[in-house]
């Protein structure tokens, strides 16, 4: 063996160290991603990340992230000219194996911290006021006008009242929706806002939507986060200088937080 010879074969070894890990570290990362997204099915935690409609997509992905996974550390098990891939070039904007690394990370973490539904303190960042919540957003197509008033959601009274604003026109009528609390800072302590989060595609784009609730005298007064089921009828209130539609609560019934606290 020539000097020259000798040279190649010595240097660089910690380089030789990292062509053979890294590999590794993309194929356990890929199949951490798979194992997370399946995870996420089957403890029912997807349902606060994105639309029911989208679900199968993200089932079929992790599945298929698994697959590619084992296939590729089965490849480099079994895989016998190690110096193949020392002569791999990767053009990254990260040095060799940081993209892999925080891609496991993530999903490490995605183990640890898992999804938490949106509450009030979300809601209140995006800008509740005494005017009805998300009603620029909410799609009036989705108004079902058989629907009894007694029957409908807060979210269908949302979608209603989108369609024909007129608050009187709904006084007197029959309500029982569910919600959690909102207090914001407009409304006086006789009132409280019943609230729930839409979806239209992932948690990205959630909003909250809903209706205030008067309270009658001596009420408990509700902590934020609080879910209720409210019964009563409607009626028309003068909320922060406009016309709300409002809910004259007869009956409150604490409930435990939905499974899937989110409508679509």
């Amino acid at each position: 063996m020539t000097n020259d010879q000798r040279s190649m074969t010595n240097k660089n070894p910690k380089s030789k160290i990292q062509n053979l890990l890294l590999p590794w570290l993309d194929a356990l990362a890929i199949t951490a991603w798979g194992i997370l997204m399946l995870r996420y099915w089957l403890t029912n935690k997807l349902n606060l990340l994105i639309h029911p409609n989208y679900i199968w997509f993200v089932v079929v992905t992790g599945i298929s992230l698994i697959v590619i996974g084992f296939f590729k550390m089965q490849e480099l098990w079994f895989r016998r000219r190690r110096d193949v891939m020392a002569n791999a070039q990767h053009i990254s904007l990260f040095p060799p194996g940081w993209g892999s690394a925080l891609l496991l990370i993530a999903a490490i973490l995605g183990f640890i911290f898992t999804p938490q539904v949106f509450a009030s303190d979300k809601a209140l960042q995006r800008g509740v006021t005494a005017d009805l919540l998300g009603t620029t957003r909410v799609k009036p197509q989705a108004f079902r006008a058989t629907v009894r008033p007694e029957e409908r959601s807060l979210v269908d009274w949302v979608r209603t009242v989108n369609v024909y604003p007129e608050p009187d026109t709904y006084t007197g009528q029959k309500v029982k929706v569910q919600g959690f609390v909102i207090h914001p800072s407009d409304i006086g302590k006789e009132y409280l806002f019943l609230a729930r989060f839409v979806l239209t595609c992932c948690a990205a784009d959630a909003y909250p939507v809903g209706l205030p609730v008067k309270l009658p005298k001596n009420q408990e007064i509700y902590s934020p986060d609080t879910w209720l089921e409210v019964e009563g009828q409607m009626v028309t209130e003068n909320l922060a200088g406009k016309r709300q539609l409002t809910i004259a609560a007869t009956s409150f019934k604490k409930i435990p937080q939905p499974q899937n606290p989110y409508s679509y």
